[in-house]
């Protein structure tokens, strides 16, 4: 049986943004309707208490696609070379339990991150937001970038990270992508004042953002955190927004800008309007008006990894493309 193996470059070329927006629109559908099997992800701390190895399994009904997210999340990659989220999706098939694919990781998680973002975006902002402030400048910020791009016509864009160094660079190489100004700012209120689209996209562990810099009507898509006890977004920004996730159960677990506030007795579960999925689907509502600041609070979920892996084994199964190996799938005793 031949397996297909996809290395960052091919998936970038198999995955691009604005088809991974829809997928990932189908596969959040696909979770509001019940037609999927999504354990919570299991977390192994290395003894730095940063870094961490973590297993997201998962299983899409609609696709007859099953498969495991296997990442190494490492913060105290921040300034070197190493990205820090590196690992493979293994997809298998949900017939058989045949093994599709081994993906990278590192390509699968950047885009479709973003890619879920640029869903919610698309559905919670409102239609002439423009004003793009992103907190880091990182692989998410660059991503998010291109994501923000797609499902949005952007006017101004602002960047703000420590070191300076980062945006600098950021601001340099995604000008000259996107044939668009981007400006480096002193502080993350700086960039945040006035915005109508935040996307955070930092390791911080402590907030990054607050209530009180947030304009109405503005969109925030909360990223960098996936902790209980992190958070980019401080308490009054939380309170003052229409909260929206991309998985209830995932929140309740491990999204520290909900369990914060939370443990605090500043919302409660109430607080969450649903799921983006649901919302998609028109059960639960969406923007109410104009004024209302509305927050996505991402973690990542399994089934956002396989769908990606998926589209990219159909792709390359159906153009010929990508590196196929002979691995496994005959029974053993008939070999």
């Amino acid at each position: 049986m031949k397996v297909l193996i996809a290395n960052q470059e091919q998936v970038r070329a198999l995955l691009p943004m604005s088809e991974c927006i829809d997928v990932m629109e189908a596969a959040l559908k696909m979770l509001a309707r019940g037609e999927t099997l999504l354990p919570l992800r299991t977390h192994m701390w290395l003894p730095n208490g940063r870094d961490l190895m973590g297993l997201m399994p998962g299983y899409l009904q609609g696709a007859r696609a099953m498969g495991v997210k296997i990442i190494a999340a490492f913060p105290s990659n921040e300034g070197t070379e190493y990205d820090s989220h590196q690992g493979v999706v293994l997809l298998f098939d949900g017939e058989h339990g045949r093994l599709r694919a081994i993906v990278d990781a590192t390509a699968i998680t950047a885009i479709r991150t973003a890619a879920v973002s640029g869903a919610a975006t698309r559905l919670l902002a409102r239609p002439e937001s423009g004003d793009l402030a992103i907190i880091g400048a990182g692989t998410q910020a660059t991503s998010h970038l291109a994501a923000m791009h797609i499902v949005r016509n952007l006017r101004r864009v602002r960047v703000f990270s420590v070191p300076m160094e980062g945006a600098h660079k950021f601001a340099e190489r995604e000008s000259k992508r996107h044939g668009l100004r981007v400006e480096v700012m002193a502080t993350a209120q700086e960039a945040v004042m006035g915005a109508d689209l935040i996307c955070t996209v930092t390791p911080s562990p402590e907030p990054v953002v607050k209530g009180e810099w947030l304009s109405p009507g503005a969109h925030i898509n909360a990223v960098g955190a996936f902790t209980p006890k992190t958070r980019e977004l401080d308490t009054a920004a939380v309170v003052k927004a229409r909260l929206y996730v991309d998985r209830r159960e995932s929140t309740l677990k491990e999204a520290g800008e909900f369990l914060i506030p939370k443990g605090e007795g500043a919302i409660d579960e109430s607080h969450i309007v649903g799921e983006v999925g649901e919302a998609l689907l028109g059960k639960v509502p969406g923007r109410g008006s104009a004024e209302e600041v509305t927050l996505f609070k991402s973690l990542g979920v399994a089934i956002e990894d396989i769908a990606a892996a998926d589209h990219v084994f159909k792709k390359a199964q159906a153009a010929g493309s990508g590196t196929w190996v002979e691995m496994g799938g005959q029974h053993f005793g008939s070999m």
